[in-house]
This record gives structure tokens, C-alpha cells and sequence, in this order.
């Protein structure tokens, strides 16, 4: 691409740390999660949520299990302002969720933010300034001096403030757009903040490190957090909280690293949403850790209820192959991934695992409210033998031989391919019925009766092409008795290949169900599927319908 030579690094590598969070493999347990979906969320929409949709957002965000939620700027405008009022006034905050607010570092805001949240039971008032070199140049024309004044000035307020208004707070502060500070100054300002609010045990102070734009790879966001983790003040009285956004596309890991290297504490928001690429997705994180065995403290087991209810309240998409979320993100196509993934299913069932571990699933869907037979097995001209023979199992109880199972996979896929689309189980189910299950024309068996001779004689009443006759021949056993008749009427040569049966649950009956494949003198095969209460009358059934497969392909 042209122009590249304008581009150069904008973020400062830390001095050197004990980079212990490198030899960590995972996270142990879940961080103190914060929602910003009202606040970071609602600034990014088109048309922010209304006063009667953030109030129902809110609750979503209880029932899901966040303690912390940040409900706004109430010094931004009237709505903002309101919300906080409504929640508090209308006493809709639970006594273990604190509410935080957003406010600059400036006196007539704090003073209408602390307004906002009076007799709030618990509020979390997060004071902010930018500290980037960027910043400091271009926008405020500051020294880092100045800079630090203004975080300190602010942090003298807030605590004047919380002196004058009655109920419960608690701080935090972030030097906002923290992965372009120098690290040496970011836990200066830090400092010189920690030191005005002075935490204690019972008065913890939270320290924000955003990446409020995404400059470097993950594992610089780790090494910077690293380094103020293990330099800034009180840190047994300080909680440290990540807060990335997604310019990089790597929130996440930025995230993970960072709680590896001494995170708390997350800020984020459901599905990503944020400005520009959006905040760090929460669901993504929790269900990370879900997936590894780790209990993330929030309840995603809805995610379909969890998606719609988002997509209303913002007017946007969660994408199709977003993490966990996505309609399609469990959804196999492939032939072989689905074999794979019928034959773990079945894996499981036989060893009663205790651990999930089935192919290309890293999760059980329905863990996160999804089916396996609409959500995960998706039958379409790519998808082979195994997925198909797998939603006519679990979902309609016939076990195809596999033979049959790969004849008839064929058979759907050339359907798929032909009207390109997806196809529905039911009308896999639809296609098999009409193929294959119970078929009579051109022929029909009404009656067949047995007499013992020396073999077995059978007598068999059928229709064919529209006459009654009745044709007897003998076998060494029923159904090779009623075939040799059949064959014989019928001027046909075959000879039955396989035949297979199984029991099959319809409502709290128990049904046969069996497969004959017959060869005939070509060496054709032809497959049939029979129904009965009866095992002989459902391999009589399911001779027939081989047999009209054979006549109609004459």
C-alpha cells in the first residue's frame, strides 16, 4: 500500500518488569467485571437508548450478574442526568450492584455529577483526564505538570465533594488514552492521584488503564499494566482495572494479558460495542474462561434471549460468526466436521465423559441456550454422509446403515445444491420419507400369510400398476419367502444385500423400523425403508419400497 512511510509507533514500551505474567497459562478465576454498555456503549450508537430503554438495559445487566455498571455522564446531558435520578429515586439498584458515573476533572462537572448520584447506596465516581503525549502536544498544549495539576485538582474535588453529599463512594481514576503515556508518567499521575485519595482496606481505590486506542500488540498493553502493578502506591489498596478498546482487533487478548499481569478488574461491554471498533466484548471474555473450566461470575446461558434483546436495544447486529454469540459460530457445514462432531457426540454418550472435549466445538452450545440439531449439525451441498445420517438419529430416530447413510447423503446434497440453500431437518426428514419409507407404487403389499412346508410359503395380496393378484412362492425364511414371490410376479431379478432393524420411539409406541438393500443383475442398488409394529410386516415394508426403487430406475 502506498503511504506507509507516514505511519511509525505511537506507544512507549515500560522499563523493565519481573514479566512473570509470562509464565502463566491461564486465568484462574474471574475479575471484578463493570458494564460500560450505558455509558461507552449508548455514546457509540446512532440513536442513543432512550430513558425507558436504558432503564430495561439496566436490568438486563443485573440479571446477568454485573455488580458493577456504568450508567453514564449525568453532566453530559439531561437524559444521562435523569437516568441516574430514576435509578436512585425509584430505588431500582440492588444493594450488591454499584453504579459508576463518568466525569472530568473539572469543578462545575463534578459538582453536577455528585448531584446526580445524591443518596446513591453505592456509586463508583470515575475521574478522568488525558495524559497521551499526543494529548499533552496537540489538544491541551500542556506540560506534564499541567497535566498532573489537572488530575490532582480533580481528585481534591471528588473528595470535597463525597465530604457534602450524602450517600456511599467510592473512586477511581484513569489517565485516558494510557497506552499512548509514557509509562514513567502514567504511574507518576497515578500516583500523585493515589496519594490525594489516600485507600485503605475499606476504601479501595480503582486505577483505570485504558487502551482508549489500541497502539501496539498485546503483550506491550501486558508489560505496560506489569509495570504499574508493581510500582504504584498502596497497590495492596488499589484495584487495577483494564479497559481496552478493539482498534487492533486484539481487546481481547489485550485483556487476558493484562489480567495476567496483574489486572483486577474489567471494563466492557456486551457483544463490543464501542466507539470506533468498539470496547472489549465481555461475552467473549467470560466464555473464555468458561471454556477452560472457570466459573466467569456472569450468566450467559441465554445467549439467543441475550442477542435479541441487545439487537433491540441498539439497533444493531451482533455478527453471525461473533464468538460464543454468532448464529453460525457452532454451525457445521462440512462433511468432515460434522462427522467429527457426530462421532465425539457419540464418543461422550459411550464413556460418560466427565470433561468436554468433542471436535471443533470448544463448548457445549446448549450450555449457551443453543440446539444441536438446528444450531450446530447445518445441512447444506457442502455437508456429507455423517452430519446427515446425525439429524435423522438425534432428532428422528432412524440410524441409517452406513451404506444407506451414504447414498442418501448424496441424495441431499443434490437437493441443496440444485435449489441452493440450506436445508431444514425437517425437510432432510421430508426427503428420506418420500425416498425411501413405506413406498407403494408401483407396487403394493396388502396381505401376506405364511403356511410352514418345508421351508416357509408365503402368499401375498398385492396391487401393481393398478390390478389385485396374489402371488405365492417359498423361502427358507418370511421375508425371503414374500421376496421370492414378489420376484417372481413381477418378472424381476435381485437379491437382498442388507438388512438391518432397530426399534423406534413414535409417541409411546414402539415401532420397527428396518433397511433392506437389494442388487439387482447389473449390480444396482436400491435401498428401502419399512414401518411397523411388526418386525416381519416392517421388512416386508421395507422390501417393498426397494423394490419400487428398483422399478421406477427401470
Amino acid at each position: 500500500m502506498k503511504n506507509f512511510e507516514k505511519y511509525t509507533k505511537q506507544f512507549f514500551t515500560a522499563p523493565p518488569t519481573s514479566m512473570s505474567w509470562t509464565k502463566k497459562t491461564c486465568i484462574e478465576k474471574a475479575p471484578d467485571w463493570c458494564s460500560v454498555d450505558l455509558r461507552d456503549g449508548n455514546q457509540a450508537l446512532i440513536i442513543p437508548m432512550s430513558l425507558e430503554e436504558k432503564l430495561e438495559f439496566f436490568k438486563l445487566l443485573v440479571k446477568i450478574g454485573f455488580k458493577e455498571i456504568e450508567i453514564g455522564f449525568p453532566a453530559a446531558s439531561e437524559t444521562e442526568y435523569e437516568f441516574c435520578r430514576t435509578l436512585i429515586e425509584q430505588d431500582l439498584i440492588p444493594d450488591d450492584v454499584t453504579i459508576q458515573v463518568l466525569t472530568q476533572s473539572r469543578e462545575h462537572i463534578i459538582a453536577k455529577t455528585f448531584e446526580a448520584l445524591k443518596g446513591s447506596k453505592s456509586a463508583i465516581v470515575h475521574l478522568y483526564n488525558s495524559t497521551s503525549l499526543a494529548q499533552r502536544e496537540q489538544v491541551f498544549r500542556k506540560s506534564k505538570e499541567e497535566i498532573i495539576d489537572i488530575a490532582v485538582t480533580g481528585a481534591k474535588l471528588c473528595k470535597e465533594y463525597r465530604e457534602k453529599t450524602e450517600g456511599n463512594f467510592r473512586f477511581e481514576y484513569s489517565p485516558e488514552s494510557f497506552t499512548g503515556t509514557e509509562p514513567e508518567f502514567a504511574l507518576e499521575i497515578c500516583n500523585a492521584v493515589i496519594d490525594v485519595w489516600q485507600p485503605s482496606e475499606n476504601d479501595k481505590v480503582i486505577i483505570n488503564l485504558p487502551v482508549t486506542v489500541e497502539l501496539a500488540m498485546p503483550h506491550i498493553y501486558a508489560n505496560q499494566v506489569e509495570y504499574l502493578h508493581e510500582n504504584l502506591h498502596s497497590r495492596e489498596n488499589v484495584i487495577i482495572s483494564l479497559h481496552p478498546h478493539n482498534d487492533r482487533g486484539c481487546a481481547v487478548a489485550d485483556t487476558e494479558f493484562g489480567l495476567l499481569a496483574g489486572g483486577d478488574r474489567v471494563e466492557g461491554t456486551l457483544f463490543g460495542n464501542g466507539e470506533r471498533t468498539g470496547n472489549v466484548d465481555i461475552i467473549t471474555l467470560g466464555m473464555n474462561m468458561y471454556s477452560q473450566g472457570v466459573d466467569p461470575k456472569l450468566d450467559f446461558s441465554d445467549m439467543p434471549a441475550l442477542t435479541e434483546a441487545y439487537e433491540r436495544f441498539t439497533r444493531m447486529k451482533v455478527n453471525e460468526r461473533s464468538p460464543y454469540s454468532g448464529k453460525l459460530v457452532f454451525a457445521a457445514f462440512s462433511g468432515s466436521h460434522q462427522d467429527a462432531i457426530a462421532k465425539g457426540m457419540k464418543w461422550r454418550e459411550e464413556k460418560n465423559c466427565e470433561h468436554w472435549t468433542v471436535p471443533y466445538l470448544p463448548i457445549d452450545p446448549t450450555d449457551v441456550g443453543r440446539v444441536y440439531e438446528t444450531d450446530v449439525i447445518r445441512i447444506n451441498s457442502q455437508s456429507g454422509k455423517g452430519g446427515i445420517g446425525y439429524i435423522l438419529e438425534t432428532k428422528f430416530g432412524y440410524n441409517l446403515p452406513k451404506k444407506m447413510r451414504e447414498v442418501f447423503g448424496y441424495q441431499v446434497k443434490d437437493v441443496s445444491d440444485h435449489e441452493h440453500r440450506e436445508l431444514l431437518p425437517d425437510e432432510v426428514y421430508g426427503i428420506f420419507k418420500d425416498n425411501y419409507v413405506d413406498l407403494d407404487t408401483p407396487v403394493k403389499v396388502t396381505e401376506a400369510h405364511f403356511k410352514q412346508q418345508q421351508g416357509i410359503e408365503a402368499s401375498v395380496t398385492l396391487e401393481y400398476n393398478g390390478r389385485k393378484a396374489v402371488a405365492t412362492d417359498s423361502g427358507n425364511g418370511r421375508l425371503d419367502a414374500v421376496s421370492n414371490a414378489l420376484s417372481s410376479y413381477l418378472g424381476i431379478t435381485y437379491s437382498i444385500n442388507n438388512y438391518t432393524q432397530h426399534s423406534l420411539e413414535v409417541g409411546s409406541a414402539s415401532h420397527a423400523v428396518s433397511y433392506i438393500e437389494i442388487i439387482d443383475s447389473n449390480g444396482n442398488s436400491f435401498w428401502g425403508t419399512g414401518i411397523n409394529t411388526d418386525i416381519t410386516n416392517s421388512s416386508i415394508k421395507a422390501l417393498v419400497s426397494a423394490v419400487n426403487n428398483m422399478l421406477k430406475k427401470a
